[in-house]
């Protein structure tokens, strides 16, 4: 029988999150943690959920 293991995660109480959109000829989604180095991640506008969706 296999264990069930799970990664131990970091989680930082002091981070600070933003979220912007690039306009373009795709406009782009992008939410970032400004307090660390490429942790950030796009998607496509369309494709990203709206607030009520996130609920």
């Amino acid at each position: 029988m296999e264990s069930d293991t799970v990664a131990p995660v970091e989680i930082v109480a002091d981070g600070d999150i933003m979220a912007s959109v690039e306009e373009g000829p795709t406009d782009q989604f992008i939410l970032a943690d400004v307090t660390r180095d490429d942790a950030y991640l796009t998607t496509p506008l369309a494709d990203a959920a709206s607030l009520p969706a996130w609920r």
